[in-house]
């Protein structure tokens, strides 16, 4: 296990393999979500793509909750067709959509536009639909240190890391990506009552490592914004 110095604010869930990450993750999540529903109408959600959160996701779908009373969205997406492969929502439509959760309000970012920033004004709209702030955001981490896809390198990154800008998303242009990106902003994602940064392997313990050595480099590492303010680290090797 990684001998680290962790910070008052980060909260690690370090675990043995990424099954038992996962399914303690899902616990975790399914704790909150039911918590917010016993006092209100309607829990929200925000969750990451990419191939660790799999298993977290096939976990959290089998949890008896009221799912028609939960809104769930993505923290980014990538500018494709929602068929390819590349599209963070086929990935949840085939892994947490599925069976009784497949009864939760599911809001999309990537929308019928050719260009993320024709698309942004009805992704915000749709958004709006949503309970905020966050109950439960679900967060990954590159190893540039972003995450979402808030990347050092996209043009728009000042803008999208302003604490208190009005914008729930916006379309981002990262030099190292192949395609657009549609991006929650800082300040939606910061706001989230409880967020879980979830990430395997050594590479990422040591990215992670390098970013809490200086917390208020925030546009060298955009996910210094969150570890600075709290989260809960579910980590794997």
């Amino acid at each position: 296990m990684p001998d680290i110095d962790w910070p008052p604010t980060i909260t690690p869930e370090l675990g043995e393999s990424a099954d038992d990450v996962a399914a303690r993750l899902a616990d975790a999540v399914a704790d909150r979500l039911e918590a917010a529903l016993q006092s209100r109408d309607r829990a929200s959600m925000a969750v990451s793509g990419g191939s660790t959160p799999r298993p977290f996701f096939e976990k959290l779908r089998e949890k008896p909750l009221d799912w028609s009373r939960i809104d769930i969205t993505l923290a980014d997406e990538r500018w494709v067709p929602t068929d390819s492969k590349d599209s963070n929502e086929r990935l949840l439509r085939e892994t947490l959509l599925q069976g009784a959760a497949s009864g939760a309000r599911f809001i999309g970012l990537k929308q019928r536009h050719d260009t993320a920033n024709a698309g942004q004004p009805l992704a915000e709209e749709a958004l709006s639909q949503m309970t905020w702030p966050l109950d439960v955001l679900v967060l990954g981490m590159g190893n540039d240190g972003h995450t979402a896809s808030l990347f050092p390198d996209a043009p728009e990154i000042d803008r999208a890391l302003e604490e208190s800008l009005a914008d729930r998303c916006m379309a981002l242009h990262p030099a190292s990506q192949p395609q657009p990106r549609l991006s929650l902003t800082r300040s939606a994602l910061a706001g989230a009552s409880w967020i879980a940064l979830h990430l395997r392997g050594q590479d990422k313990m040591d990215t992670l490592e390098t970013a809490i050595g200086d917390m208020n480099a925030v546009r060298d590492m955009p996910i210094r914004a969150f570890l600075s303010t709290g989260v809960s680290l579910f980590w794997s090797p």
